[in-house]
């Protein structure tokens, strides 16, 4: 009986802790994520949403907020979460570490820790925008997060960063040319070196449909959606690249170099094409959105790097999970969606278990033993017989 018990007591171990043992520290699990986006009025509930990653086993997902209903939804999902704390909130928590405590306990403590919360996004794209009265306060609202984190021992599960527009730079080609502007590198500079400190990768929206709808004239489509070119010759570094994605990376950590961060991981925190745009918007089509998609996913799960970081396995947040249909701006900023508003796949670029057909919100048989339900079910089944061997 002894033995016996002792297997359940182990059973029962391992169920509760191993999964926090492997999720612990991590912000990003594999290297493919995806952007969930809530800016329409007809896309599915955040409930479906969670079984609908759960299908397509996306392991990682950024929300621009900390919505409370998404939170909960995400709760024993699996999913790995990046929440935002919106441009509208940073001068409020730049003040002090009171206002990003109250925020924090409001916010992300109380969903902890069934829901994966792994980052918190200090605003987005600040830094190169159009107020410079945020780009004040965006190291100050960052280490006021970092140090209320600190408090309450969550700093070490939990990673503070911010997303940057490739408008940081003031070169990105050749991709050794990458380098940061100049009235950016005041702001830029200190908080690297802040992120340096706490282990926080650099983060970069890169659009390579944005540089090709930008000059169609000199930019080969097919360099921008991983298609067969002749490609780029770096005179500097002597690498080749096949394709503009990569390239934007490694502008990226050529900055980086350049600023003495020669060690900083980049992963990117928005990528994607448009399925529909306007006259103007050369490129966006469905045929270009499916191909982009594709060709993006095959080479992330690939797991390798850059040509100038090939050590490195590129990691990358795809934009974006759904079409938003209330989003301002050319028609390409309501269609970037991988899925439509009833949750089928605008396109096939692989998911597994995903069909053109409506996902259902039900649980499928496999789905309940590969889910929560089944370490609730056996761990309180090991419960009752290790309390049966004790008497």
């Amino acid at each position: 009986m002894k033995d016996c018990s002792s297997f359940f007591l182990c059973l029962l171990i391992f169920f509760f802790i191993s999964p926090n043992v492997i999720l612990t520290g991590h912000a990003f699990t594999g290297t493919y994520g995806v952007c969930y986006g809530r800016i329409a009025d007809n896309i599915p509930a955040p409930s479906e949403v969670a079984t609908l990653l759960r299908r397509a086993k996306i392991k990682n997902i950024r929300i621009y907020d900390a919505d409370h209903s998404v939170l909960t939804a995400f709760e024993n999902s699996g999913v790995e979460i990046v929440v935002g704390l919106g441009n509208e909130f940073l001068k409020d928590i730049s003040i002090g570490e009171d206002r990003a405590m109250n925020w924090i306990k409001e916010n992300v403590q109380p969903f902890l820790p069934g829901t994966l919360i792994r980052g918190i996004a200090i605003g987005n794209e600040i830094l190169g925008s159009t107020d410079p009265e945020l780009w004040e306060v965006l190291l100050p609202a960052a280490q006021n997060v970092y140090s209320a984190l600190q408090r309450l021992d969550l700093n070490k599960k939990i990673l503070v960063q911010t997303a940057h527009s490739e408008a940081v730079f003031a070169t990105s080609y050749p991709p050794s040319a990458g380098a940061f502007k100049e009235d950016v590198l005041l702001y830029m500079r200190p908080l690297l070196q802040f992120f340096s400190r706490i282990g926080s990768p650099f983060y970069i929206n890169a659009y390579p449909f944005l540089a090709y709808k930008s000059d169609a004239e000199h930019i080969d489509v097919n360099y921008a959606l991983f298609k067969s070119n002749p490609g780029i010759r770096d005179n500097k570094t002597k690498l080749h690249y096949d394709n503009m994605f990569e390239a934007q990376v490694d502008a990226a950590y050529a900055a980086l170099e350049k600023v003495g961060f020669p060690k900083m991981e980049v992963i990117v925190s928005e990528t994607g094409w448009a399925s529909k745009g306007d006259a103007d918007e050369p490129g966006a089509s469905l045929k270009n959105a499916k191909t982009y998609n594709s060709n993006l996913r095959k080479k992330l799960l690939k797991k390798k790097g850059t040509p100038y970081r090939p050590k490195i396995p590129v990691k990358a947040y795809v934009f974006a999970l759904f079409n938003e249909n209330l989003k301002p701006g050319p028609t390409s900023e309501r269609n970037f969606g991988l899925f439509k508003a009833d949750g089928s796949i605008s396109y096939n670029i692989g998911f597994p278990g995903l069909t053109s057909k409506a996902a259902s919100t039900r649980i499928s048989f496999k789905e309940f033993y590969s889910s929560s339900y089944v370490l609730a079910l056996t761990t309180g089944a090991a419960v009752l017989l290790l309390n049966s061997f004790s008497y």
